[in-house]
């Protein structure tokens, strides 16, 4: 008998798995592992009583990964996710004839021996010596479950794979010891029941329940006495005895199983002859695994919500830990996804633009005040055909979008008014606004060093019947690019990159938006339209901001138990003055109303907006909202190569794509739809006075060649071209110093009409 190991005693088992460690485990004991000569194996046997002792003692076995399913906020499934398609259920929720199906054809002697069979090491032995190989295995179930648990501890990584399942005598006296150890600590059954949930029964289905679902359709505790058979016999080699794709040989197989049920007495031999002539009887259910999978265009959304469970701390400290959990699943994850609202964006989507267009939409609406992702589509679905994308146009690249965001063009406007009115500017400010004007020749920064204009560019309004001056309401309405070009000069840049700081505007690759007179006003950068929603939210709800946020709630079901997992909360914080929120509020309510997004207006219930479209017409955007909710869409290509120009989108023919006359429509009947049956709330609206003079046929200006004239016109005709202007204004028009780079040589031609030097 083997000593006593120092600081305590060996149990019976441990004794005679030690007999067994030096006497047959050495040589083909579990798996039938063939040594060349009996004097190698003697010199393992002494190895392996060592390696024996030096094993912990513990087996650590990892929970058991499951499916996960995503819900939306009204808790229907949006999809399924898994990295193994598995179901964990109860024994007694497996059906008496799979559990004796299972025991005759891959331990018939299970209920009789220990962790170890020596009749089947014996078997096993003679049958490979007379083969000269390894014709027969000798693992016991036990065994096998333990195997089992180290490929499920590997994971997905395929090097860990193949050492949990390599033949060699390490191995396999590590399998041995544990398997000791499992049939001490959990009996028979719970063995029994552990090895169903955890082995691997083909076509994607790990776990009887998950076989049972993917085969027959039905539950484990429905299977029948053929079809019990037929899952045990697949076990041994999931591959060749498929029913899927090899009816024939998986017929074999399973009647190869009733007819060892019947030696071993679980069935008689006519019930087993009966299971025989039974046809397979499979009804097969196709596995539907991932975002792909997605009801109502939500895969897009499927994956952000995956990311950010793999990038949010709150799920773990690290990458590899969040991967872990996400791994192991079980997760039923509530999102905040509305379905009524994702419905109507892609029915609106799919009306407006199509897949096969050379460009693409993509839309996304947000709740205000909470920051809640109520929808998020695109004209393109996710997948990996033609037409077809696996790139969500409406996120950043860090949370699955395609390049670095979309330029916005106007409907970046918005934010440099309310950083002037944050700053103290009337909501009736006005600015010269001339069709065309150089940029500043400076323009302050936050860091004190002013953004200096090295270059001699221009730039011009969209029409040239638009020329200023012009208050803040008709200048938002009709975009006029000059107007908030002269605005940030007057206020700088520092007050207009507080606030986009405020509102969570940062580029699609993260990085904060850059000091520069173009992306501070025309937008210029790119940004996404899950930034532009939530960043019209913080107006639609007087001035709160609140981060974007798409979990609601998540549990884990571990063990057979479930808990509820911390999930990440929204922030809110205010971002402008609730007077800031209800003027901006007042302006863009004129921009829907007769202005640039007339096309975008919803009827019956107060709704503003803001239009954008960027050079060469390559990005339309139209960003809006409701009091209860704002959405942006954004139409282009993610190349960026496509002017949309004399083009067809969704079977229309545009000579020009504007912002109003494109994305509005698709943000108009998304809304529509989104918000019928809801309440319809009202905006604080602020009275805004006129302060435009109304012109006459006299009030013309009386420009000459060194720009010398009197009244608006006489002076805007001086700004273009690097000369000197002087002029009387009227309007209460004011300008700041170094407003222009240089001032104009060329005065007022035509007697009052724009001129160009």
């Amino acid at each position: 008998m083997p000593k006593k190991r120092s600081g305590g005693g060996l149990t019976a088992t441990q004794q005679a798995a030690k007999f067994l460690g030096v006497s047959v485990l050495s040589g083909a004991v579990l798996a039938g592992i063939a040594l060349p000569a009996f004097g190698a194996l003697g010199l393992a046997a002494k190895g392996s009583v060592e390696s024996f002792d030096e094993l912990p003692a513990n087996l650590k076995t990892p929970p058991l990964s499951q499916r996960t399913t995503i819900l939306d906020a009204k808790g229907e499934t949006l999809a399924t996710v898994y990295s193994r398609d598995r179901t964990v259920v109860d024994l007694k929720d497996i059906s008496p004839y799979m559990q004796k199906a299972i025991v005759a054809i891959e331990d018939s002697r299970f209920y009789e021996h220990g962790a170890v069979d020596l009749k089947g090491v014996l078997r096993a032995l003679n049958k490979n010596a007379q083969s000269g190989g390894v014709a027969q295995g000798a693992s016991t179930l036990t065994q096998q479950y333990v195997k089992n648990v180290f490929v499920e501890e590997a994971g997905d990584d395929p090097t860990k794979v193949a050492q949990a399942i390599q033949q060699t005598l390490g191995r396999k006296i590590r399998e041995l010891k544990y398997a000791i150890q499992v049939e001490e600590e959990l009996g028979k059954k719970k063995i029994l029941e552990n090895y169903l949930n955890i082995t691997f029964f083909g076509q994607q289905a790990y776990g009887v329940e998950a076989a049972s679902q993917r085969y027959f359709s039905k539950h484990a505790r429905d299977l029948t006495l053929p079809e019990a058979a037929l899952l045990a016999g697949i076990v041994q080699s999931p591959s060749r005895y498929d029913p899927v794709n090899d009816e024939a040989e998986a017929t074999k197989r399973r009647n190869v199983v009733l007819e060892r049920m019947a030696e071993v007495g679980d069935v008689s031999q006519a019930q087993a002859e009966q299971a025989k002539k039974a046809p397979l009887g499979l009804k097969v259910t196709q596995p539907k695994n991932g975002c792909i999978t997605a009801v109502q265009g939500a895969s897009f959304f499927c994956k952000y919500v995956e990311r950010v469970f793999k990038s949010d701390p709150v799920f773990g400290k690290t990458k590899e830990e969040r991967a872990k959990v996400w791994n192991q699943g079980g997760l039923t994850i509530r999102t905040t996804l509305d379905p009524q609202a994702q419905k109507s964006v892609q029915d609106s989507l799919k009306d407006h633009v199509y897949k096969s267009d050379k460009v693409a939409a993509a839309a996304t609406l947000v709740e205000p005040g909470t920051g809640k992702i109520l929808a998020m589509g695109q004209s393109k679905p996710y997948g990996y055909g033609k037409n077809e994308t696996e790139y969500n146009y409406s996120v950043n690249s860090t949370m699955g979008g395609s390049n670095f965001g979309f330029p916005t063009g106007s409907t970046f406007k918005p934010f440099v008014a309310a950083a002037a009115l944050e700053e103290g500017r009337p909501i009736t400010q006005t600015y010269p606004a001339p069709y065309e004007m150089p940029y500043p020749s400076q323009v302050q920064t936050c860091s004190g060093k002013p953004w200096v204009n090295t270059g001699n560019a221009k730039l011009e309004n969209e029409a040239e019947s638009e020329v200023g001056p012009y208050a803040l309401k008709k200048a938002m309405e009709l975009s006029v690019n000059t107007y908030f070009v002269q605005m940030l000069a007057d206020i700088g840049m520092c007050p207009v990159v507080k606030m986009t700081n405020a509102l969570g505007v940062v580029q699609g690759n993260g990085d904060k938006v850059p000091e520069v007179p173009s992306s501070m006003t025309l937008g210029s950068t790119g940004l996404s339209p899950l930034t532009m929603a939530s960043a019209y939210a913080a107006f639609a709800s007087r001035g709160m901001y609140c981060t974007p946020v798409a979990i609601e709630s998540i549990t884990q079901t571990v063990g057979g138990e479930k808990k509820s997992l911390e999930v990440p909360k929204s922030t809110c914080s205010r971002a402008m003055s609730e007077k800031t929120a209800d003027s901006i509020n007042t302006l863009l309510s004129g921009v829907t109303d007769s202005g640039t997004g007339k096309q975008a207006g919803l009827s019956g219930r107060d709704n503003a907006g803001k239009t954008g479209t960027t050079d060469e017409r390559k990005n339309a955007w139209f960003v809006g909202y409701t009091p209860n909710l704002s959405g942006a869409v954004w139409v282009g290509s993610a190349t960026q190569k496509v002017k949309m120009t004399r083009i067809t989108i969704g079977g229309v023919y545009h000579a020009q794509v504007y912002g109003g006359d494109t994305p509005g429509p698709i943000w108009r009947d998304a809304m529509t739809g989104a918000l019928e049956g809801k309440e319809a709330p009202r905006f604080n609206m602020v009275d805004i006075p006129n302060p435009e003079k109304p012109r006459d046929e006299n009030d013309k200006g009386n420009g000459n060649g060194n720009g010398n004239g009197n009244g608006d016109e006489g002076f805007i005709g001086g700004l273009i071209n690097s000369g000197t202007t002087t002029g009387n204004t009227t309007g209460g028009i004011t300008l700041p110093d170094n407003l222009f780079q240089g001032q104009t040589n060329g005065g007022n031609n035509g007697g009052g009409s724009r001129g160009r030097g």
